[in-house]
């Protein structure tokens, strides 16, 4: 994934990531799909302003938690079965976004395994957070 720290209303951030976090997860429309867990590879960007995650006294809570991230995804694969990569994707994004600190959040989610000729197949959103 490509930084998107040149937007401008971005450049002010600081971007924590997770790369290529794999889950088992009952995703897919097909029948074969329905029957069983596939690899899903799950990335994410947050963003994030630097007025929100310097830290001074050097401490967890001064910074949003990679765990937030991981424990993000976790809570979305224990909601059961997800028929298509693109409500996954939008599922974790609007959750991430929901961080009080994260303005904005790329994710993309491959699956591996699908077809044999290529790497993956997948879905990527990238999206600011609207400013009140």
């Amino acid at each position: 994934m490509l930084s998107a720290l040149t937007h401008p209303s971005l450049r002010d951030c600081r971007r924590l990531f997770l790369r290529n976090y794999e889950v088992m997860i009952n995703i897919g429309v097909h029948d074969f799909e329905k029957k069983g867990e596939q690899r899903v590879l799950i990335n994410v960007d947050l963003y994030i302003p630097l007025a929100e995650s310097t830290p001074k006294a050097d401490q967890l809570d001064e910074v949003v938690d990679y765990d937030f991230m991981r424990e993000t995804v976790s809570k979305r694969m224990a909601q059961g079965h997800v028929h298509l990569q693109e409500t996954l994707v939008d599922d974790l994004v609007d959750a991430l976004l929901a961080h009080p600190r994260v303005r904005a959040v790329a994710l993309s989610t491959m699956k591996p395994d699908v077809y044999p000729d290529c790497e993956g197949v997948g879905v990527e959103v990238f999206k600011i957070k609207d400013e009140a």
